[in-house]
């Protein structure tokens, strides 16, 4: 097994998630086998409380793991599946080594930081890195852990000190670290580059016990050649060993400007690693997807009606499915962020150019997106949101309390039922259309949700759902709800043409709705943006999109394919799809 660790200085948010999972994938097109693990360094168990103004989204696994969002780009670049356990959090930590020591396991010892916190680092490092994550169950070859924060942190010094033991007890060969740096530009007309942070960064890594094998610098243009050998002289490391990575104009860029600086080659002696030499299809896709989402020229607009919009992280997974469904059909994705809030008529009477800015960029966008959330702020505006979309046929999908909130808004306008509400937001409305789950445990907040991958059958076989899903019987998707449609109520709606296509197992839990006469009104439980990929976009976001650029019926028609232009070559030597004649189905 390689071990790869990832750390950064200076400042947070630097851009380690991106930079670990493009080197990921640049190994993998190589034909290793790569397996991601993300440590954060705070106390929670997991980032299922965190509000998404503090960490992002929680990104949700098969498992039901609620994680950091970086797992996301793992599964994304590297197109695996991962565990919860391939999150590690102080608090897991802890909480493993306590449980050992209220059973009696350390024999009377007194427990301490060092050696048991840090053994029980190593310990779950090794493990997790044998899990198998690509879905045929080979043992991975690499591992690339991702340290969160900044080195020198508090909060961060218990795993420091196990990597800096970590990389005896594993062998040279076997390990390297890679130090993410940020070169900030002079304020001035010079804008020179400026290499002290990075270098006080590097020499409080080292006065910890780790040296970093490579320096990959965060900066707005690319690395002048005298800034490189600057770093390289007080850095203690080669110039090939200092990466330049620069603003690029695509995240798909990353991996590319990795690959074109060596970074396969170094890592190869470095670890003394097998790398077949044969053409890398895998990075001719991404370059193909690169090149395309540069040169895009027709533009679709989706009206993102949240109540985090502020925050575009907090809705990192439902951007990404959308950018994936956007470049499927080669058009240039414009989010229009709204603050569900806005839409409201309290709105109007407070802030009225707030409330018109809002509707303004609603009746403006192509289509409309209501995704998942908690709490009753906001929840008006939404339902007000999908009211219009409804009522002016404009494309629609709800994600989770999105749908929930489309089965509110028919039932009040459509069915007549003017109190109908979730028991979230109203427990004595007399029409509970949405209602608590029954295995729902009030009393906790974390992990007591309806969790990870669950099976929804169809019910029907002309719906457009399942046809974008190419007509599969079931699909399996992620969970991470409370709620659910109240089951009892079904048969009022479907007689009005409001139809629950897919439901649970069971047949008890509403999963997927559709609204008949109607271009594309979909509402769906699960999560379907954290299963996306950037070469295969989630099937309800692709349908989205399409019925927002006018393609969604010939799309249908021509059994789910795409058009030639829209596909990706499987051609290691070309990178442009247009040069594709052939249509293949879109790949999901």
């Amino acid at each position: 097994m390689k071990y790869i660790l990832v750390t950064g200085g200076v400042i947070s948010g630097i851009g380690k998630g991106i930079i670990a999972s493009s080197v990921g994938t640049i190994l993998k097109s190589c034909g290793l086998h790569v397996t991601a693990i993300k440590i954060d360094p705070y106390i929670n168990i997991d980032a299922g409380t965190f509000s998404p103004y503090e960490h992002g989204e929680v990104f949700v696994l098969d498992d039901g793991g609620e994680v950091d969002l970086d797992l996301g780009n793992y599964e994304r670049f590297l197109d695996i599946r991962l565990t919860k356990d391939n999150n590690l959090t102080t608090g897991k930590i802890y909480q493993s080594v306590i449980n050992k020591e209220r059973r009696g396991d350390y024999l009377g010892k007194t427990v301490q930081v060092v050696p048991h916190i840090t053994d029980a680092i190593q310990e779950w490092v090794m493990k997790q890195a044998k899990v198998p994550v690509d879905g045929d169950e080979t043992e991975p070859q690499v591992c690339v852990i991702e340290l969160g924060g900044t080195v020198g942190d508090i909060e961060s010094m218990p795993f420091i000190e196990a990597f800096r033991q970590f990389q005896f007890k594993v062998k040279r060969e076997n390990f390297c670290n890679i130090h993410v740096s940020l070169i900030p530009q002079q304020p001035t007309a010079s804008s020179e580059q400026k290499t002290k942070p990075t270098q006080n960064s590097v020499r409080e890594l080292r006065g910890l016990g780790l040296s970093p094998d490579l320096i990959m610098c965060r900066c707005t243009t690319a690395l002048e050649n005298s800034v490189k050998e600057k770093i390289s002289m007080f850095c203690h490391v080669e110039p090939q060993q200092v990466i330049c990575v620069h603003d690029v104009s695509s995240i798909y860029r990353v991996p590319l400007l990795l690959e074109d600086q060596g970074v396969v080659g170094y890592l190869s002696s470095r670890l003394n690693m097998p790398i077949e030499t044969k053409s890398r299809t895998m990075l001719t896709k991404w370059k193909e997807m690169s090149d395309r989402s540069d040169r895009l020229l027709e533009q679709c607009s989706i009206a993102l009606v949240g109540k985090y919009t502020k925050f575009s992280d907090s809705y990192a997974s439902v951007i990404k499915a959308l950018e994936h469904s956007a470049l499927a059909i080669s058009h240039r994705l414009e989010v229009k962020y709204i603050d569900s809030a806005s839409l409201e008529p309290t709105t109007l009477q407070e802030e009225p150019v707030k409330y018109h800015d809002a509707w303004q960029k609603l009746c403006s966008a192509d289509g409309v997106l209501v995704p998942g959330g908690f709490g009753v702020r906001g929840t008006e505006g939404k339902i007000h949101a999908i009211n219009w979309a409804r009522k002016q046929r404009k494309p629609f999908l709800g994600v989770c309390l999105g749908m929930q909130l489309a089965v509110c808004e028919y039932a009040r306008n459509v069915l007549g039922w003017p109190d109908a509400n979730s028991t979230e937001f109203d427990p004595e409305s007399k029409h509970p259309v949405v209602i608590d789950m029954p295995e729902h445990n009030p009393g906790q907040m974390g992990g007591t949700m309806r969790l990870g991958k669950r099976r929804t059958i169809f019910k029907t076989s002309n719906s457009i759902m399942r046809k974008l899903y190419g007509d599969a019987e079931y699909v399996e998707e992620r969970h991470r709800h409370r709620f659910e449609v109240n089951p009892e109520l079904k048969s009022h709606f479907e007689d009005k043409g409001f139809h629950f296509v897919g439901q649970d197992v069971e047949g008890e839990r509403m999963e997927i709705i559709e609204l008949d006469d109607h271009p594309y009104f979909v509402g769906v439980q699960y999560h379907p943006e954290f299963t996306s990929r950037p070469i295969k976009p989630s099937p309800p976001y692709l349908g989205l999109l399409l019925a927002a650029a006018g393609k969604l019926q010939g799309y249908l028609q021509k059994g789910c394919r795409l058009s030639p232009r829209d596909v990706y070559s499987d051609r290691s030597g070309s990178s442009t799809p247009d040069s594709e004649i052939s249509e293949i189905p879109t790949c999901y």
